[in-house]
């Protein structure tokens, strides 16, 4: 998380005789010259911890976001609603969100509150006929919990040979094998994305 420095930056200090100057200064007045030039100085590094914190506000990569949104369909069905619950924390790049929808939230800042509407297959790709399949009952088998039984409309989790997980929804089932839709469940959707950010860290 980046962190902003309460202090002057380092190698941005005022040179001695700067701060103290010695020409023109009155005799009974030996510090006016100091006492501007640190309220000079002051003001600088105020202005510059200000910018700081600024920077550091808006939602940017790697970006622990606490935010309330609301992800629906062109005809108002609601898929995700925080808004009538409590605010969720997402770090952004831990694969939390689609990466379209990240990319929305960068350069946000707290407070900031609106609704963003994504045209077809933006938000989560287009439907790619490829992704249907068939999965032999087997396969199917061991990727299930002893005893569990399959319906079409689930949506079942299989393990990928390289550790990874990947999920489909079940089409059909006939005696030797399952057919599996494997787009995401939105994919070609027009979506509706509403955001409120509530805090950056």
């Amino acid at each position: 998380m980046p962190v902003g420095e309460c202090g002057p930056p380092s190698g941005n200090h005022v040179a001695y005789n700067r701060v103290f100057p010695t020409a023109g200064r009155r005799p009974d007045r030996p510090f006016e010259g100091a006492s501007r030039a640190y309220a000079l100085r002051s003001r600088t590094d105020e202005n510059e911890y200000r910018m700081s914190i600024i920077d550091i506000s808006e939602v940017k990569p790697g970006s622990h976001v606490t935010l309330n949104y609301r992800l629906s369909l062109a005809d108002g069905t609601e898929i995700v609603n925080t808004f009538v619950d409590r605010p969720a924390t997402l770090l952004l790049g831990a694969g939390q969100l689609s990466p379209p929808l990240e990319n929305i939230l960068m350069g946000l800042k707290v407070g900031h509150h609106s609704t963003f509407q994504l045209e077809p297959g933006v938000a989560f790709g287009q439907r790619n006929p490829d992704l249907i399949q068939r999965v032999s009952l087997k396969t199917l088998r061991d990727n299930a919990m002893i005893g569990e039984s399959f319906n079409p409309g689930d949506l079942i989790e299989f393990n990928a040979p390289n550790g990874d997980r990947y999920a489909g929804v079940l089409k059909e089932v006939n005696e030797t094998s399952a057919l599996f839709d494997f787009n995401h469940p939105l994919a070609g959707q027009a979506v509706a994305f509403e955001v409120q950010i509530i805090g950056i860290l």
